[in-house]
């Protein structure tokens, strides 16, 4: 893993380096490494981190300065000529293929998201020219760019499902009641992104990111999807339906999180930090705790450390 940390840094010092900008000599810290990126009278700080499961992702919330920010954020993200698709992969899955992947499922405040997308032999470069890669190393004014130009290249074959914060309660509230839990909800998702596409478009095979035993997913796949083959691997984005999936989820994840902070007039922030658990605090002293479960996921244990006490007495 460590190797792969090293050999996205190399890739991106080149290619600053190659618009004379200077890279200092990294420093390690923890899941990752720091670096500063100069120009001539200014210089700002950048980031990668990495998780357990080996994925990369650039952090560039340390920039001070807006046009810095600009400058450093387009080299990064639509420059970098470090392919990270698996090419023996992707062509031993072959093409036509679906991909599918979610976002929100980490994230306290928002919707759950699945999308899937159907790539062809004759649009993956084309998705590949654009900057498509797994969402998870791209920032957010990138992840909606570029979902823009996915939808362009793959018109009619892709679908994406929003479950929002409500429904999501509601239907994880059943699934428990069913003596299921939350990888029967994510499958619905990802079997629905398939059943859609196929509405309009054949294919035979599918692949997505393996959260569960495929019999999750199988089991939720209705007619059209019964044929299929599915295929679940860990790091499916390394495939670049999978990455287009990826992509398309969290633009929409982004977008109707942003719509809800507008709607409650409170910025709702990502992730489940201890930022969140103070935003959720102020979110239930304006709205009450009923509201909640209109922007979040009651079930993260972030609930409980917002309600307190008093959801303790109710335990």
């Amino acid at each position: 893993m460590e190797q792969e940390l090293n050999q996205f840094f190399e890739n991106i010092k080149k290619n600053f380096e190659t618009k004379y900008f200077k890279i200092s000599n990294i420093k390690r810290i923890e899941y990752g490494l720091q670096f500063f990126v100069s120009s001539q009278n200014w210089s700002e700080l950048v980031r990668i981190y990495q998780n357990k499961k080996g994925d990369l992702k650039i952090d560039l919330s340390q920039i001070k300065n807006k046009e810095h920010y600009g400058i450093i954020d387009g080299i990064v993200n639509d420059n970098i000529h470090f392919n990270h698709f698996n090419d023996e992969l992707n062509d031993k899955l072959g093409y036509p293929i679906i991909g599918t992947d979610e976002s929100g499922k980490g994230d306290y405040f928002g919707p759950l998201v699945a999308a899937g997308v159907l790539v062809e032999e004759d649009t993956a470069n084309d998705l590949i020219s654009v900057g498509v890669k797994d969402s998870k190393l791209l920032n957010d004014s990138s992840v909606m760019r570029i979902s823009l130009k996915i939808q362009e290249i793959c018109k009619g074959k892709f679908a994406i499902i929003e479950i929002s914060p409500e429904k999501y309660n509601d239907l994880y509230e059943q699934f428990r009641r069913e003596d299921k839990n939350l990888n029967a909800l994510l499958a619905w998702g990802h079997a629905k992104a398939i059943e859609e596409i196929l509405i309009l478009n054949k294919c035979s095979r599918a692949v997505s990111d393996q959260f569960a035993d495929e019999k999750y997913i199988l089991s939720k796949l209705q007619e059209r999807g019964k044929l299929i083959e599915l295929i679940q691997m860990p790091k499916a984005e390394k495939n670049i339906a999978v990455a287009a999936a990826s992509i398309l989820a969290r633009d929409r994840y982004l977008e109707k999180l942003k719509k809800l902070s507008n709607e409650f007039k409170i910025n709702l922030p990502k992730g489940a930090s201890h930022n969140v658990i103070d935003v959720g605090k102020t979110f239930i002293e304006h709205y009450g705790e009923e509201k909640l479960r209109k922007v979040a996921k009651l079930h993260f244990k972030t609930t409980k450390e917002i309600m307190g006490k008093q959801q303790d007495k109710n335990e």
